[in-house]
């Protein structure tokens, strides 16, 4: 990443400029510079930290075998080709199976931690100052250890309470979360500087958002791969599809702009990505919602001390028949029709995938613009980083937890039977005898005589 150079006031941050007027010239929208850019942005926030335009990070092999292109086909024949490569190898990883998802998530998490952080370290580094990056990535490892350590004694309680160590771990997880953290905010505040309080306080919210939108989204890709591969990889393949196909109709049809954080983006681009999205999205969920391997939620297995995927499919991964609305029958001429009703809940998936999830970039594009920075990072040729890549995953993420917990999860007995079976042997027979009761007052079960 190439390092930024501040400019500005010594003791604080650069005071915030009016964004410029609206240009009344299309032409003058669509128009950015190598650095991403505009002529307007680039004469205005002379205040930000600048970056020099990076250096092409094509391969040779593609630059030579492309030279006689157009730049714009250029791009499009290096993105399409290295976009491909990628879909290839999310495809090997799925087959590898849930524990090696996890591992990648985790090193996702920790490079689009890197690529951000850096940023905002270049800017901390030009005052010499001590600490920043030492205290960003001790938080990185007093967050993820949190995070994980709750995965860990949720899905894997039996092994915990197996083990005397992991028990002691387990039954102290959060206020030694909590003493980890509170040693990283003592750190901090013995790091202060006379003369650089603010941007010292500027840099620590910089790390705890980094947090917050990396490390949090990250945990929760997690827990929804733990609920079945199925919602691991519909939502991930949507945000990819749409990013695709927006990409490919803007290409081909793109007029008319989208909104100015991102000129190249277009209402054709934008519109065509949501009908393809929807339409990828219910043909992919046909095709997983037939396959337990993807559709049964992932467990320990306390004999193997493996993961399982191998289940009964509930009756949202079972085929049934729908009568068809009135106008839909008129047109195909079906009256009735067979789906999973997950393919149901994937048209909700992929609506949000196309339409809120694009603000994720919408986002990222911001952030950018307002260093002046084209891409995060120069990790894959012709498409940035590793969080240009992933800044709309993080929002799908969440909102896919929100929705199994609000539409789909429901009370799981085999997590009910490990908490039970972890009490004491009194408190155990209080609650059979609490819920003989109850079965017995509902007539489930036959009345003892005395």
């Amino acid at each position: 990443m190439a390092e930024l150079r501040h400019r500005g006031a010594k003791d604080s941050d650069p005071p915030l400029e009016q964004q410029p007027s609206e240009d009344k010239g299309s032409d003058s929208e669509l128009k950015v510079e190598k650095d991403g850019v505009s002529d307007n942005e680039s004469k205005v926030d002379s205040g930000v930290p600048e970056v020099p335009v990076p250096p092409d990070d094509t391969p040779e092999v593609l630059n030579k075998a492309l030279s006689g292109l157009s730049s714009r086909w250029k791009n499009w024949w290096v993105r399409g080709i290295l976009t491909l490569a990628m879909i290839s190898f999310f495809f090997f990883i799925i087959y590898l199976g849930p524990m090696v998802l996890m591992m990648i998530v985790l090193c996702v998490q920790i490079k689009c931690f890197h690529e951000i952080i850096t940023i905002g370290y270049s800017v901390y580094h030009s005052y010499d100052l001590p600490w920043f990056r030492t205290l960003s990535w001790y938080f990185l490892l007093c967050v993820n250890y949190f995070f994980y350590g709750e995965t860990v004694t949720d899905y894997f309680f039996t092994l915990v309470q197996r083990e005397e160590p992991l028990r002691i771990l387990s039954k102290y997880h959060r206020f030694i979360s909590f003493a980890l953290y509170l040693t990283g905010f003592c750190m901090f505040v013995l790091s202060l500087v006379k003369k650089h309080y603010r941007l010292q306080f500027y840099m620590f919210g910089w790390t705890h958002v980094t947090l917050l939108i990396v490390v949090t989204q990250s945990h929760l890709i997690i827990h929804n791969l733990f609920e079945g591969m199925i919602w691991f990889i519909v939502p991930i393949s949507c945000v990819i599809c749409n990013d695709i196909m927006a990409y490919m109709f803007g290409f081909f049809f793109g007029r008319t702009p989208l909104i100015k954080l991102s000129p190249k983006k277009t209402w054709e681009g934008f519109i065509g990505g949501l009908f393809a999205t929807i339409v990828f999205g219910i043909m992919l969920s046909y095709v997983m919602a037939g396959c337990r391997y993807f559709v049964c939620p992932v467990e320990f297995n306390n004999d193997s001390n493996s993961f399982q995927v191998d289940c009964e499919p509930s009756e949202l991964f079972q085929l049934q028949e729908y009568t068809l609305p009135g106008v839909l029958e008129s047109v195909t001429g079906w009256t009735t029709v067979r789906l999973y009703p997950f393919q149901i809940h994937s048209i909700a998936l992929s609506s949000f995938a196309s339409i809120v999830g694009p603000f994720g970039g919408f986002f990222a594009s911001g952030f950018k613009r307002a260093f002046k920075i084209k891409d995060f990072a120069n990790t894959i040729p012709g498409h940035g980083g590793i969080m240009d890549r992933f800044d709309c995953q993080y929002l799908m993420a969440t909102f896919v937890n929100v929705y199994i917990a609000s539409f789909i999860r429901g009370p799981n007995p085999s997590k009910v039977i490990q908490q039970l079976l972890a009490l004491r042997p009194d408190q155990q027979l209080y609650i059979f005898n609490s819920l003989k009761a109850h079965l017995t007052e509902k007539g489930l079960l036959p009345a003892v005589e005395a």
